[in-house]
Order: C-alpha cells, then structure tokens, then sequence
C-alpha cells in the first residue's frame, strides 16, 4: 500500500497505477469494522487487477458545530493499518490545509433531498459533503466508489449529485453493520459513556418493532410515535428526528397514511450528546 498526504503525490501515484476499475472509498478515519466492509467490498470490485483508494480526512466543512469537530475520534496509525490489511491499493490522508484554500469560494450544493431528515437539523451538513466528496471525485477519478447505507441520506444526496453533474462514477450501496446488540457500528460509538451504550441498542431495537407494525398497518403517524414512545422512556435520551419517508425522494408521508412501499424508517437520536443515526428500510410486499 502507498500513503501519500499531498495532491502532488496523489496524482503521481494515480499515474503510476492506471488499473481499472478504480474503486474510491471516502472515509473520515476512526476505522472500524464497518469501514472495513467497505474496503472489502471495494477490493472485491476491482479484483485482483484493478485499484482500490482509500481517503481518511476528516472534512471539517461537515460540521456545523466546531465542538463536535473536535471530539471526533482520530486513529491515524489504526486507519492505515486497517487499509493496508484491506487490500486498499493508495490511501490518501490530507490534512484540511491541503484540501481547502484559506479564501475558497466555491460550494456544492443540494437543494432538495438534503433539506429533510440530518440536512433539516444540521444546515449545510450535506454543502460540506458534496464539496468534499466532489473534490475526492476530481482527484481520484474513480470508475466506482462505495458509501455504507448507515448514513442513508447521504448516499442518497450522492446519487443525486453523480447525477445532476454527469459525473461518470458508479454508486455502490454497503448494508449496515452492526454489534450483537444491534447497535449500528459508528465512530462516535467509542464516546458513549458506559450506560448510554448499554442504552443505545434500543434505537435500532425501535426502529424494527415499528416497522414491523407498520407492515401490519400501523399509519406513518402511528410508527412514528411508537418509536418515540419506546425512546422516550429511556433516561438521558434526546430524540432529534423519527420520521417514515421515501425512500428516493425521502419525501416524508402522510400521517394518516398507510401501505406505502418501499419506504424508509430514519431516527437521529441523543444518547447523552452523542448523536447517533440509524434506519430501517421496508420494501415492498412481493
């Protein structure tokens, strides 16, 4: 494996490894078990003959907060070995001087599927993304890259973006992760205090038993509340978003609706300030 930190030497090392399929993998480091499935899946997509890129950079233009930027996880050593026991070809590790000028005017913006579920609650959340994902995109110019379905809206306001900008990238979806517990594998899990992680599983464990009863016919509304009931219940938990959606359009439906398939069952929650995302997807009835 190459790690190059720079621009220059990302392009160098491109130049010297021209293999196809090029299969990117954006990360912000904290390496964990789930970023390791992506890299798997990325070095089993460009076999044995193509070229798997790895990025650990921890975009700051993401976080609409500078405490939380500050508090994220960083395992410099621990991401590069992991990518190196991957099979990930060049990993690039940028620090924020080098991605970003000090008078950097231009953005990338998405102004429809970013507007809901996270993009309501962190404003220019996605702007950041899309910058920093468009710029990976441009550097590496990948044939593919892969996004874990974790951060559902994400790779949702990706897909829109390689599309709406002609950019000639192939989008692959990774299925979530997750502990025994059912806790969905993040990086932001490590800063959960002991009782807040015995708590944490019951996102997941809600988001299931209410889409199950939506299955059954429960009305949005109703599912909704049912997750929300379940949650509230548990001490030191502060529910940002519970919300029934489109899965595409990610559109949230009716209250009083019922029977709507595919759909999307999307929480952002508080387990002692530390917010953790999960979802459940139900499809439709074959």
């Amino acid at each position: 494996m190459r790690t190059v930190t720079t621009k220059r030497e990302l392009r160098a090392a491109l130049a010297q490894n021209e293999a196809t399929p090029r299969v990117l993998v954006p990360t912000m480091g904290a390496l964990h078990v789930g970023h390791a499935s992506l890299l798997r899946q990325a070095r089993e997509l460009a076999g044995t003959r193509g070229c798997v890129v790895a990025s650990v950079f921890l975009n700051p233009t993401q976080f609409n907060q500078a405490e939380d930027l500050e508090a994220y996880p960083r395992t410099p050593q621990q991401d590069a070995d992991l990518c190196e026991a991957c099979g990930v070809d060049i990993l690039f590790m940028p620090d924020a001087q080098q991605m970003y000028g000090d008078d950097r005017t231009v953005s990338v913006h998405e102004g429809e599927l970013s507007r809901t579920l996270c993009g309501a609650s962190r404003p220019g959340h996605f702007d950041g993304v899309c910058l920093v994902v468009a710029k990976l995109f441009n550097l590496v110019q990948p044939t593919d890259a892969i996004f874990g379905e974790k951060d559902y809206q994400q790779l949702a306001v990706l897909r829109r973006m390689v599309r709406d900008l002609d950019f000639p990238i192939t989008l692959h979806a990774a299925p979530i992760v997750r502990e025994k517990d059912g806790l969905a594998v993040s990086s932001r899990n490590v800063r959960l205090s002991s009782e807040c992680r015995k708590l944490a599983p019951q996102l997941y464990a809600s988001l299931q038993s209410a889409a199950e009863a939506y299955r059954r016919g429960a009305t949005v509304g109703a599912t909704c509340e049912q997750v929300k009931r379940q949650l509230e219940m548990l001490s030191g938990v502060k529910i940002d978003y519970v919300q029934l959606v489109h899965p595409v359009t990610l559109r949230s439906m009716a209250v009083e609706s019922v029977g709507e398939f595919p759909a999307l069952l999307a929480a952002a929650v508080f387990f002692g300030g530390v917010r953790l995302i999960d979802n459940i997807q139900i499809p439709s009835f074959s």
